[in-house]
């Protein structure tokens, strides 16, 4: 075996890794705030993809790279306004099922405006070509996604735990009962924080279309690994969704290494299935008062 060609791999299941961390993370925070599972998380993803594919032309790459997550942010904070907070003390079936409607809703309109055929966007000119560490060789667009997603991430990490927001957030995650006995007001948050999950979906689908298809369906494809990622990492941890995003994103890029890419995703259930089995609350899950 090729051993560069194996690192190579894996480092593309961590760029999958990052991925499914900018989308888990969002998923994990709407729900530990508000407690709604946001099945249309991944329709928000396919939206940043389509958004920077009609977007593009016009604006250029980079540009995109920046207005199209706040498109996709403002819209989450419509959707939270509009729809999710008439459901956060209703049965949570029925915000599955609104999300769930709302997920297709989105993926319909997709299909009806762009056609069900796979859109072609070209990634920008500056980023395309190899970077040659010695014998190893490698796309410069996916490290330049890489160090995208790390900047990210160390952003949100400094918003939830070096200002006040985030001092708020993480309080209305373990018990918003406290807040309201201080009379601090969640509301203005839940929305804050909707827009903050759903611009990183979007931003998510930006980064992606230059390598994958950009079809009305990628979002519920890219869904369930984001979910099996919030289960690893554990609810109301950002390191767990970290440490669980990167772990899958080995365990996938190993198996594509070794020539069993068709067992990829069944390689991420069997650890999902491993980890519960071991730590029900996920890796570094935490005691959410209001969800026990």
């Amino acid at each position: 075996m090729n051993l560069f060609l194996f690192a190579a791999q894996l480092l593309n299941g961590l760029l999958d890794g990052f991925y499914y961390l900018l989308i888990a993370l969002g998923l994990s925070l709407i729900f530990s705030l508000g407690g709604i599972v946001n099945l249309a998380h991944g329709a928000f993803y396919a939206l940043g993809a389509y958004l920077a594919f009609l977007l593009t032309p016009y604006l250029g790459f980079f540009p995109v790279l920046v207005v199209v997550p706040l498109l996709v942010a403002g819209l989450g904070m419509v959707t939270e306004r509009l729809l999710f907070t008439r459901f956060y003390k209703a049965d949570p079936l029925y915000s599955l099922l609104l999300t769930f409607g709302l997920a297709m809703v989105i993926e319909q309109a997709l299909r009806w405006y762009f056609g069900a055929s796979p859109q072609a966007y070209s990634m920008p000119s500056v980023l395309t070509g190899q970077v040659f560490l010695g014998d190893f060789v490698y796309s410069r667009y996916r490290l330049f996604q890489i160090a995208v997603a790390i900047a990210v991430v160390a952003a949100v990490w400094v918003l939830l735990n070096r200002t006040a927001f985030g001092r708020i957030v993480r309080a209305g995650i373990q018990n918003p009962d406290i807040l309201g006995a201080m009379g601090i007001s969640l509301r203005p948050y839940l929305s804050a924080v909707a827009g903050i999950g759903m611009g990183l979906a979007g931003l998510a689908g930006v980064l992606m279309a230059p390598i994958y298809p950009v079809h009305p369906a990628m979002g519920a494809e890219i869904l369930t690994a984001a979910f099996v990622v919030v289960v690893i990492g554990g609810l109301g941890s950002f390191w767990g969704v970290v440490v669980a995003a990167l772990l899958v994103g080995l365990v996938k890029g190993f198996m594509i290494a070794i020539g069993q890419s068709a067992m990829s995703m069944a390689a991420i259930y069997l650890l999902m299935f491993v980890v519960l089995l071991l730590r029900p609350r996920g890796l570094m899950g935490e005691r959410i008062l209001r969800f026990e």
